[in-house]
């Protein structure tokens, strides 16, 4: 799973039947350190609750395709969850 952060909605012109109902957010891909990483991508919200400012963990590839409900759906990146809080910790510490 990769951490984001919403940062913005995408209305497409064409969609496919499967994913009427799930809205389609755009991501800014985050490192642990919450910093940018790499190019912001669409990702369609199988949790159907995440929203702009939202940090939020997404999988990709078949793992978004079978995250969805109807599963096996025609996506590339997927909304699983949302974060509460990360913490970060100095290596060997676990407290």
């Amino acid at each position: 799973m990769l951490l984001g952060r919403v940062i913005g909605t995408v209305v497409p012109a064409l969609l496919v039947d499967e994913l009427s109902a799930t809205p389609l957010l755009w991501v800014q891909p985050l490192d642990r350190d919450g910093t940018p990483k790499g190019d912001p991508l669409v990702c369609a919200d199988g949790t159907r609750m995440a929203g702009p400012g939202q940090v939020i963990y997404w999988v990709a590839s078949r793992e978004a395709a079978l995250a969805l409900d109807p599963w096996f759906v025609p996506v590339d990146d997927a909304i699983v969850g949302l974060v509460d809080e990360v913490r970060v910790y100095p290596p060997g510490d676990t407290s």
